[in-house]
């Protein structure tokens, strides 16, 4: 049975609890359950903080879990990344007063406070850059107006927070951050139990970048109307029940949706319809 920890609060953890719904795996109704069986897909789930999901992979209490790529690293924990899962993101960056820095270099025999000391030690470290890193629980902007710290390092996405606290990103991201499945980096996992959880978020993944479209064109212009959708491999083209026209169902790019129903209508095609595809084997 694979042992898989799941984020129990946080940003990370309704996403990853709709993902493995999507891949047929039971999940928790109740915030307060810490562990839930899944006898049906031989899996056990354990509700676990972020920060403490690759320390427990690491350790082989669990075989694999999810968390961010961040935690992962800040963790020092005996695990990998295994696959990527494409929510989650954000960006780690060096942050100061505007015009105090221009790159990390520009922090030797400074103080960087931080949440994350081992990603932020490990970056400097590699870079030849001796700086002291403070470690500060929870937010960290006010560290350089309180005096703890001359700089810091924090996730960033708008950088709303960090221009409302008087400061300005610099340098070049440390990290590119999503939300990982991790496992051991040594010893034994549950191969076919991983396997199979693998095959089923890769195919949310792959899910996730198309959807089904459908609309009825005359059989005029089936031709330019299927070469706008080709389809992976080809589309279905069925006969209606109204003389001199067919119905045309296709899977395309969900990031096209609009630009094809545009073309489609050109050519003649009317009901366009599109549907989300919540998981797929292509």
């Amino acid at each position: 049975m694979l042992r898989i920890a799941v984020p129990n609060k946080g940003s990370l953890s309704e996403s990853a609890v709709q993902m493995l719904r999507d891949c047929g795996y039971a999940q928790r109704r109740d915030a307060r359950e810490l562990v839930l069986m899944d006898p049906a897909s031989d899996a056990e789930f354990f509700y676990l903080r972020p920060r403490d999901v690759a320390v427990y992979v690491g350790s082989g209490t669990v075989d694999v879990g999810i968390t961010g790529r961040d935690l992962l690293l800040d963790s020092g924990a005996a695990a990998v990344e295994h696959l990527g899962l494409g929510f989650g993101g954000s960006t780690f960056r060096f942050a100061a007063r505007p015009g105090w820095a221009a790159s990390a270099a520009d922090l030797a025999g400074k103080r960087v406070a931080t949440s994350y000391p081992v990603l932020v030690g490990d970056y400097l470290g590699r870079r030849g850059v001796a700086a002291e890193v403070v470690r500060l629980d929870g937010a960290v902007e006010g560290a350089i107006q309180l005096g703890v710290a001359d700089a810091i390092a924090d996730v960033v996405s708008t950088g709303t927070t960090l221009r409302a606290a008087g400061l300005a990103v610099f340098g070049e991201p440390l990290l590119e951050s999503e939300a990982v499945l991790i496992r051991r980096r040594q010893g034994l996992v549950d191969s076919d139990g991983l396997d199979r959880l693998t095959r089923r978020l890769q195919g949310v993944l792959v899910a996730s970048q198309y959807v089904l479209m459908d609309y009825d064109v005359p059989i005029g212009a089936v031709e330019r109307a299927v070469s706008i959708t080709p389809g992976l491999e080809s589309p279905t083209v069925s006969p209606l029940h109204r003389q001199g026209w067919a119905a045309v169902r296709a899977v395309v790019p969900a990031t096209a949706t609009n630009e094809l129903m545009d073309r489609l209508y050109e050519v003649g095609a009317r009901g366009i319809l599109v549907t989300e595809i919540r998981a797929a084997r292509i």
